[in-house]
């Protein structure tokens, strides 16, 4: 396969991608909008994962980078970054493959509509077309196959009940934060903190700022009586601590945390330079004036860079159908446990095009970065004996 592969995002999966083009000796650019790689870990990275080395080095990055970290230790975002991410696209196989600060705005099929050209090799001949948004302005590339590794963290949901706005929401943007605390200069959080969300991220936000001790925490969990994602037996201890210290606050341990359960953002009010926040609770209506709004309703991928191109999203999830179809039908639900879905999941109506990574998992919670490097083992392996692209359905 000698026609070019463009993989948006440098991030872990993309990282991962672009080492298995290398392996492969096809020829690939990396598109990345940060000026560095592994942006949106960093953004996390005081941050521990409850998940150890050996599930988060792939096997191209250890064999390509021996003294890769190994062993049962959690990372936090920062060692992920400096440790390993950064140390593999250094790699001289990255040489002038990477284009830093270089967004990826739009993809399209040169010359096709959207809705042109379906299921035919006409339209997986054609080449796609990028629209760049680079430092010098705008400017085009093309290539002919595409793996959308962008991720999640920069796209977070909204507040409100249904997944829209609350009132108020977006004109009080900028006194929302859609990112984990970083607990590091305790005055920063100084105050109330109203802390919505009850997914792994909202349950390290608590327990971080629960340690401090001029904060106190108003925190609105939209389940009335919730399980914390709370696995059986799990073997991830750090994930069983979240699960654990969550339900003592639940159990009123703490008293600067107060948790209201079946609770959502009714509205939102500037109260000065505070916000007032309405909440519906199981015990009716609430009022909560607070210092800071700390919002992790969870995240979804930007569907908006291939709404030209023939995806099949599913309704319920966002992710592609094959692939939301195969992770909602299987037996579990626990990221451990989910099986590798193989590449006919994976593929699109779009030929040659793949999204990958965090965003391939829509609104399911389910991804661990072991998850995308088996997703890239599947592409690989089902281009690795194509002299040229495959055509369209193949």
């Amino acid at each position: 396969m000698q026609q070019h592969v463009a993989i948006l995002g440098a991030g872990p999966v993309g990282l991962d991608a672009a080492l298995a083009c290398a392996d492969a000796g096809w020829p690939f650019t990396v598109y990345e909008a940060a000026d560095t790689t592994a942006a949106h870990v960093r953004a996390w990275g005081h941050v521990r994962l409850f998940t150890p080395w050996d599930l988060n080095v792939s096997r191209r990055m250890r064999a390509h980078l021996p003294s890769a970290p190994t062993g049962d230790d959690c990372p936090t975002g920062t060692d992920l970054a400096t440790q390993l991410l950064g140390p593999v696209a250094s790699l001289p196989a990255f040489e002038g493959r990477i284009r830093y600060s270089t967004r990826v705005a739009a993809i399209a099929r040169t010359g096709l509509l959207k809705h042109e050209e379906i299921g035919t090799d006409t339209r997986a001949a054609a080449p796609f077309t990028l629209l760049l948004d680079t430092p010098g302005g705008e400017a085009t590339a093309e290539a002919d196959l595409v793996l959308d590794c962008t991720g999640t963290y920069s796209h977070p949901n909204t507040l409100g009940p249904g997944g829209i706005p609350a009132p108020g929401e977006r004109a009080l943007a900028d006194h929302i934060t859609h990112t984990l605390p970083d607990t590091e200069d305790p005055d920063r959080w100084a105050g109330t903190v109203l802390l919505v969300g009850a997914g792994k991220s909202a349950q390290t936000a608590a327990r971080d700022l629960a340690t401090l001790p001029g904060t106190r925490i108003e925190w609105a969990v939209r389940k009335p009586t919730p399980d914390w994602g709370a696995v059986p037996d799990d073997t991830l201890p750090g994930r069983q601590h979240l699960v654990d210290t969550s339900q003592a606050f639940a159990d009123g341990v703490n008293d600067r945390i107060t948790v209201h359960t079946g609770a959502h953002v009714r509205a939102l009010h500037p109260a000065g330079d505070r916000v007032r926040a309405i909440l519906a609770t199981d015990e009716g209506p609430r009022a909560v004036v607070c210092d800071h709004v700390v919002a992790l309703t969870g995240y979804a991928g930007d569907a908006s860079l291939y709404r030209q191109l023939q995806v099949h999203e599913c309704y319920a999830t966002g992710a592609p159908m094959n692939l939301s179809a195969a992770l909602l039908g299987s037996a579990g639900g626990d990221c451990l446990t989910q099986p590798s879905a193989g590449i006919e999941a994976l593929r699109n109506p779009e030929p040659h095009f793949f999204i990958l990574g965090a965003k391939s998992h829509g609104r399911l919670n389910t991804f661990l970065l072991r998850t995308g490097y088996q997703q890239i083992d599947q592409f690989a392996a089902a281009y690795a004996d194509a002299p040229t692209l495959l055509p369209a359905g193949a």
